[in-house]
């Protein structure tokens, strides 16, 4: 697809792929005429009396966590415990990555199903097959680091690396940021209501996606095409994990102002939003809400790199997903993660990649 078509393209298009309510109209990519909400603040909460606090502590933050979500998908939470001089780390490491590997050999680890998750590299302008966003990215699930998990994998490091070396740099930021798997989970399930414990087993050495995304400066064709930075989208896991990035462009819609928020955290916070998996089991109440990354306002996307390190929490391809037990007559039916997931994102990668549940 061509910038000027992407540009044109609507998400509604592609509506077929949805594996839960997702009414709302966009383009794909950035326009001109696009709405932006200059006045809507989405919430920044200090997340350390929940995972240090008492009971009230705990109850406090949950029903706010929750009913920040319940509005827009999104918070941003400091107090988390993680030093943000990691973050710094790995930024380096990333721009490592991408500008020290040559082509060729990042294309030995192109991008292919592991279980629900696409994963390895993708060059730039194919992150999917509908859209030709700016950017490289590379993913990396649990099976490519050398950490705990039940599941044998006939895999080494050299599958799934250009270097061996870069795999202990990035599994620091993985096991950083797997600690708060469990304590992120229990305070959204807390503040619908529901026993926070409930997903403490699914959440034990669970699947991941850790994505690196590296942008690099637009050229001033490409700011012209129409083409976005990365494309409007809902991500399809419970939550994703973003650390604070220093440049701007994050742009977060707004369903109730139907215009879109541009969103700049603190440094060293983290920014949380909520997915497919989560809208699913939590019958609507926390929905995934749709995100890109746009131009910058100050026109840095010219001159300048970007990088971000989201982490997506999944559970195992087997899990079932049901709508979670006191939240009203389910919208939906049970279903394995691996239909689920695969279903949802053969929107990006063609129908052959859909998965049957049996």
């Amino acid at each position: 697809m061509t910038g000027t078509a992407a540009g044109a393209a609507l998400n509604q298009d592609f509506s077929r792929y949805d594996q839960v309510r997702k009414a709302h109209t966009y383009r794909l990519a950035e326009h001109e005429s696009d709405a932006f909400d200059e006045d809507f603040e989405i919430a920044t909460l200090d997340f350390a009396p929940f995972l240090h606090g008492g009971a009230t502590d705990k109850a406090r933050f949950a029903e706010a966590f929750a009913g920040a979500l319940n509005e827009i998908g999104f918070a941003v939470l400091v107090g988390h415990g993680v030093d943000a001089a990691l973050y710094d780390e790995m930024q380096a490491d990333i721009l490592d990555l991408f500008t020290s590997t040559p082509f060729a050999e990042k294309m030995r680890f192109r991008a292919r199903r592991h279980g629900s998750v696409n994963q390895g590299y993708f060059p730039i302008e194919e992150t999917s097959d509908i859209h030709p966003d700016l950017v490289e990215g590379w993913v990396w699930c649990r099976r490519a680091f050398d950490m705990p998990q039940e599941r044998d994998t006939p895999f080494g490091p050299e599958d799934f690396w250009p270097h061996a070396g870069f795999e202990p740099r990035f599994r620091r930021l993985a096991l950083a940021h797997e600690a708060l798997f469990k304590p992120i989970a229990q305070a959204m399930l807390q503040g619908l209501g529901c026993d926070p414990h409930l997903y403490d087993g699914k959440l034990t050495g669970t699947n991941f996606g850790l994505r690196a995304n590296y942008y690099p400066p637009m050229s001033a064709a490409q700011d012209r095409s129409g083409a976005g930075r990365l494309l409007g989208h809902e991500d399809v896991d419970l939550f994703t994990i973003l650390p604070a990035s220093d440049d701007d462009g994050l742009q977060i819609w707004n369903h109730h102002s139907r215009a879109w928020v541009r969103l700049r955290a603190p440094r060293g916070s983290i920014i949380i939003n909520t997915g497919d998996y989560m809208q699913r089991i939590s019958n609507d109440l926390l929905p995934s809400t749709t995100h890109r990354v746009g131009k910058p306002r100050d026109g840095s996307h010219l001159t300048k790199a970007r990088v971000s390190f989201p982490i997506a929490v999944y559970v195992w391809e087997e899990e079932m997903l049901e709508v979670l037990p006191g939240l009203g007559p389910p919208k939906y039916e049970p279903i394995k993660a691996v239909a689920f997931h695969t279903r949802s994102t053969s929107k990006f990668y063609g129908d052959g990649y859909a998965v049957d549940s049996a």
